[in-house]
Order: structure tokens, then C-alpha cells, then sequence
């Protein structure tokens, strides 16, 4: 992996958990909270493709639980996914 600076490491690790959160509790209601919005603009710039964060955010927003938790994970796994092969995050390395 790629060595970023420590902030950004943190920066990246924060915006995961905040979103895994998301995931976690997509099942219960809307997750397009402030926190989640913050999350992804945090990794705008280590994703090379947009279409993760964006289908996060939708997904979070929406009203028909089995959509939301379907959509919130499956982007989820793309934004995770787009790290991975950037070089930009590695479960378990700490920032």
C-alpha cells in the first residue's frame, strides 16, 4: 500500500467505519444523515470512480427498507473495493 500521510489514513478509516455504520443500520431507517454525506466527500478524492459514493448516497435516502439496505451495501462494497485497488485503504492497517 501505497504510504499516505497519517491524516489522510485516519481520514479514510474514519469515512469507512462511519459508513460501515451506515450499512449496519440501513435496515432500520433513511441513513443520509450529515455524517454519512461528510464520509463520502472525505473519500471523493481516493475513489477513481464517483459511481460508489453517489449510489451510497442515493441508496441512503431511500424509503423501501429491502432497496436501501441492498443499495447502501452493494456501494459499500464498490467504495471498499476502489480503495483496495488504489492502494488507499487495507482492513486492519491501522492509520
Amino acid at each position: 500500500m501505497a504510504q499516505l500521510p497519517k491524516h489522510q489514513r485516519v481520514v479514510i478509516a474514519l469515512s469507512i467505519h462511519i459508513l460501515r455504520n451506515g450499512v449496519t443500520r440501513s435496515s432500520d431507517g433513511c441513513v443520509d444523515g450529515i455524517e454519512v454525506r461528510l464520509a463520502l466527500r472525505c473519500l471523493l478524492h481516493h475513489c477513481p470512480e464517483r459511481w460508489p459514493l453517489e449510489l451510497y448516497w442515493d441508496a441512503a435516502g431511500q424509503q423501501n427498507e429491502i432497496g436501501r439496505a441492498q443499495g447502501v451495501t452493494a456501494a459499500f462494497n464498490g467504495i471498499v473495493r476502489q480503495l483496495r485497488r488504489a492502494g488507499r485503504y487495507e482492513e486492519g492497517t491501522p492509520p
